[in-house]
């Protein structure tokens, strides 16, 4: 009896192990759903549902943005956790949720290493350093020179506090020898205000945000973080090229999905998402962006989001922020 028993499980072993397999050739058979921790509207929420067409097209399935704004990115995260991992609900990670929160949060509900499976990197960006035009500068060394004669007077914005456009202005601080004072605002478009009203000296803030005020005079853009100059403003040197290396910074997005979602499942969405990236159409409607596809495999997104989670941490430590709990 034990016998038979016995050879009824070794027969069916292979079928189990063939049924996540057949299951991944015919995933997805349903909506996916993606969870994204931006209001709508947001840059990053746009250049995701451009993607999330070419994905129906390929697929024949919708690929649903849903957006679950605020907590730093931990309300969106939640979302995915409570789903099944199943492949079917996936978060759009961005550099804060996954290489900052670990540094800035004494607790995080999610282990950024641990609770979430890579499945591409995504999107890429730079960030610029842009002035109120009434700034007596027009490079770094200039606004250096400018801050370091008026101490206590030059203030610069982020778009929330403990995140990439924050710790920038923490890094050039102390690489500079300067202490601009930090103002958070709630977004990108009150920073931007603050900015053009002369409220702060400066801002580090995404490119697109700026670039209209800068075309009309009220703001002056004296470098952008990405290692080469941006298309979009080829007259702006980079911090590299105006001796700050330390400040070639990206601002990035990835999609991940639950940890404990099967390998054939991980690698279909690794695949399909892969084929989108890499395609022309969206390499095209990016670049007027100033957005750069990131197509990886999980592994390598590992390796670079350890990598930029060692810099934030440097970042961090130096500017002494804790976030609330």
């Amino acid at each position: 009896m034990k016998r038979r028993y016995m050879l009824q499980a070794l027969g069916a072993a292979p079928l189990a192990a063939a049924l996540p397999a057949a299951h991944a050739q015919s995933f997805p058979d349903r909506p996916v759903r993606i969870i994204v921790p931006f209001a709508a509207g947001n840059t990053l929420d746009a250049a995701l549902r451009q993607v999330a067409e070419e994905f129906k097209k390929n697929t024949g399935q919708p690929l649903v943005v849903e957006n679950k704004p605020g907590g730093s990115g931990i309300i969106a995260a939640q979302a995915v956790m409570a789903a099944p991992a199943d492949g079917y609900t996936l978060l759009l990670a961005n550099t804060s949720m996954l290489t900052i929160n670990p540094h800035t949060f004494a607790k995080l509900p999610y282990d950024a290493e641990k609770t979430f499976r890579p499945i591409t990197n995504f999107l890429g960006t730079s960030m610029v350093m842009a002035v109120n035009s009434a700034v007596p500068a027009n490079n770094v060394k200039e606004f250096v020179a400018y801050a370091k004669a008026n101490p206590g007077k030059v203030s610069f914005a982020s778009f929330t506090a403990g995140n990439s456009s924050h710790f920038v202005g923490v890094i050039l601080n102390q690489r500079a020898g300067i202490e601009m004072i930090h103002v958070p605002f709630n977004g990108t478009p009150p920073a931007v205000q603050n900015l053009v009203g002369g409220q702060v000296t400066a801002a580090f803030l995404p490119l697109l945000a700026v670039k209209p005020h800068m075309d009309s005079g009220k703001v002056k853009v004296l470098a952008v973080t990405s290692p080469q100059r941006s298309l979009l403003m080829p007259n702006v040197a980079t911090f590299r090229e105006q001796g700050f290396p330390d400040l070639d910074i990206y601002i990035w997005a990835a999609i991940v999905a639950l940890a404990g979602t099967p390998d054939a499942i991980a690698a279909r969405l690794n695949a399909e998402f892969v084929k989108v990236l890499r395609s022309n159409e969206i390499k095209e409607k990016w670049r007027v962006a100033d957005f750069e596809t990131l197509p990886s495999t999980p592994e390598e997104f590992s390796k670079f989001a350890q990598a930029d989670s060692k810099r934030w941490a440097e970042a961090v430590k130096i500017s002494g922020f804790k976030a609330s709990e």
